[in-house]
Parts: C-alpha cells; sequence; structure tokens
C-alpha cells in the first residue's frame, strides 16, 4: 500500500470513528427515547450494537484493513511518574469544581430544575432506576467505560491523527470528537438550555479530552489519562446520585 493510499485510508477510518460515536448516542438518547418511563428494549439494543461497534472498530481496523497487530507505545518511567501526577492533580481539581459549582451555585436552580425527571426517565429506559442499580452502572462507568474511551479517544483517534499531522491540530480534532456525543447527551439532561449549559460543558469537556490526549502524548501510556477520567466520571456520578435522591434532602 503505497503512502499516500495508506494516509487516504486512516483518513476515512478516522472520519468514521469521530463521527460514529455521536451518530450512535444520537440514536440510542434522542431517536429510539421512548415517552413513557420504562425499559426500552429498542434503546438498549443500540446502545450495547453502539458500544460494541465503537469499542472494536479500532481493532478491526488494524488487523484488517492495515494488517497490523495493535500495540501500545512503551512508557519509560521518566515521563510516566510525572504525567501520573499531572493526572492524579487534573481529575482532582476537576472533581472539586464540578462538586463546588454544583453544591455551591446549581443545585436549586431553574438549570437544572427539569434534569432530575430526565435523568430518571433514562434511567427507567435503560431499567438501572434503583440505587443498586445505579451503583452498579457507576461502577461500570468510571472503571471499564472510561478506560475504553482512552483507548478509543486517545489510543487510536489521536494517535492516527497524530499519524497524519503534529500535535496541536491532533489535540484539537480529537478533542472536539470526544466533546460532540458528550454534546448530545447534554442536550438531553439540560433541555431548554443548550446555549447556557450544555455548550459550555460540553466545550469544558473537550478541554478535558485535549489534556488527557497530551497526558498520553507525554507519557506513552494510557494510565494517566485513564486515572484523571475516572476521577472526573465518579466525580459526576455523586452529582446524578444527588439529582436523584438528594443528599440531606433538598430545599
Amino acid at each position: 500500500m503505497s503512502k499516500i493510499t495508506e494516509n487516504r485510508t486512516r483518513l476515512f477510518a478516522l472520519l468514521f470513528a469521530m463521527t460514529f460515536p455521536t451518530l450512535a448516542a444520537w440514536s440510542y438518547f434522542l431517536a429510539l427515547a421512548g415517552s413513557q418511563d420504562k425499559p426500552n428494549i429498542g434503546q438498549q439494543s443500540a446502545y450495547v450494537a453502539g458500544k460494541i461497534v465503537q469499542f472494536a472498530f479500532p481493532l478491526l481496523f488494524l488487523a484488517v484493513v492495515e494488517r497490523q497487530v495493535p500495540s501500545f507505545r512503551s512508557a519509560s518511567q521518566k515521563t510516566l511518574t510525572p504525567s501520573l501526577h499531572y493526572g492524579l492533580a487534573f481529575g482532582l481539581l476537576v472533581v472539586m469544581l464540578m462538586l463546588g459549582t454544583y453544591f455551591g451555585v446549581l443545585r436549586n436552580t431553574e438549570m437544572l430544575r427539569q434534569t432530575p425527571a430526565q435523568l430518571q426517565q433514562k434511567l427507567r429506559e435503560f431499567n438501572m432506576a434503583t440505587p443498586i442499580r445505579y451503583g452498579v452502572l457507576a461502577g461500570f462507568i468510571v472503571t471499564v467505560h472510561s478506560l475504553l474511551e482512552e483507548y478509543y479517544w486517545r489510543w487510536f483517534v489521536f494517535g492516527q491523527l497524530r499519524q497524519l499531522t503534529t500535535q496541536v491540530p491532533a489535540l484539537a480534532l480529537s478533542s472536539l470528537a470526544f466533546m460532540a456525543h458528550h454534546m448530545v447527551v447534554l442536550y438531553v439532561y439540560l433541555p431548554g438550555n443548550f446555549w447556557t449549559a450544555a455548550v459550555p460543558f460540553s466545550l469544558a469537556i473537550a478541554i478535558g479530552g485535549a489534556v488527557w490526549a497530551w497526558l498520553y502524548e507525554r507519557s506513552g501510556s494510557l494510565v494517566p489519562s485513564w486515572l484523571s477520567h475516572l476521577l472526573i466520571d465518579a466525580g459526576i456520578f455523586v452529582i446524578g446520585w444527588d439529582l436523584l435522591w438528594p443528599l440531606g434532602g433538598r430545599d
């Protein structure tokens, strides 16, 4: 395969990888959303199928199209240790900012008035609307799903972009694509607040994605970005818990 053909193939793969998660999120959060608060088999099936396609695609592309054995960069202790510290510090900083902003400013505001009902409905559609099931879901998203997202967005999307361009464009493109499917989720959970809440929060997610890609580039390992990612996801689920089952009651 010539270099031009190889780059063209990589570009098409990247276009798919960068847009598919948003299309999948649109399908199971909007297109297949039900009007009743009950389990939605179509929505659940679309979610599972979408995740299988998303996370299998990088391995299939490398094995079938490029005929390569997937490999991860080797990380040196010299770069890994400080990157772990940066990832931990960034994750803890964002969690403190999130929890402080939510509990100190946004908790009982008009912006979030409809969010508990939206969240409860979505959990019912996925048959996850009890505290125990929510806890199981949180454990999966925080640990397993966050690692899969790092493999997908940092190792594959950012890594493949780095084969085509320099660091800054790769950081920008991968983080904006990472942001896009979160914007669909925020649009659903923050009805009527697209420009005032969904867009600003989505841009914050893009910044997080850029930091995680930088950590991966710097360290050669997914561990620093995964550590940071799982801390932030844990903070989000704490906020979700309070929206569903208010800690100490609601004013």
